[in-house]
């Protein structure tokens, strides 16, 4: 039997579901106008949209971590020069800001007696997490749910002894 190939709607909804994990807003969104909540659901429930859209979320999730990489070994090595020159200007045009890399500043303040403050992002803290991700570390990590479920269950467990 011959697989069926989506059509393009429908490559559309997986993209848009994978992306919003809502079935109507992505049956509006790849343009199922009439109905767009029976319509999702509908696709949703076909094992060959489900595929894709686990396809499109593990890509996803590929591509999210590797940004997340990317991002803070910017912030652990990125040059601050730009920042700096930036303390020493006085009225930057548009153009000039926009050419600058200021990736590792966090917040920039100018008060009112016209300094400028220049905040930058944690460099160590980059580099904790390059550390975490690049070990695996991170997989290791109980979310906060499970801790706290392991705290419910210590105090169950006093509880029952208490009755005994």
């Amino acid at each position: 039997m011959k697989k069926k190939t989506l059509s393009q709607r429908e490559k559309d909804f997986c993209i848009c579901y994978a992306q919003c994990g809502n079935s109507y807003e992505a049956a509006v969104k790849a343009g199922y106008v009439k109905n767009p909540a029976k319509e999702g659901e509908r696709l949703l429930c076909r094992s060959d949209i489900s595929d894709e859209i686990a396809f499109l979320e593990k890509q996803l999730e590929q591509t999210m971590g590797c940004l997340a990489k990317t991002g803070y070994q910017r912030l652990a090595f990125g040059n601050i020069a730009d920042a700096v020159s930036l303390l020493y200007m006085d009225k930057p045009s548009k153009e000039e800001l926009e050419k600058m890399d200021l990736f590792s500043v966090s917040e920039i303040k100018k008060p009112k007696d016209g300094a400028m403050e220049i905040k930058f992002f944690d460099k160590l803290k980059a580099l904790e997490k390059l550390e975490i991700l690049s070990t695996g570390k991170d997989k290791e990590i109980n979310p906060f749910y499970e801790a706290l479920k392991a705290g419910v269950d210590i105090l169950s467990e006093g509880d029952n002894e208490n009755e005994d």
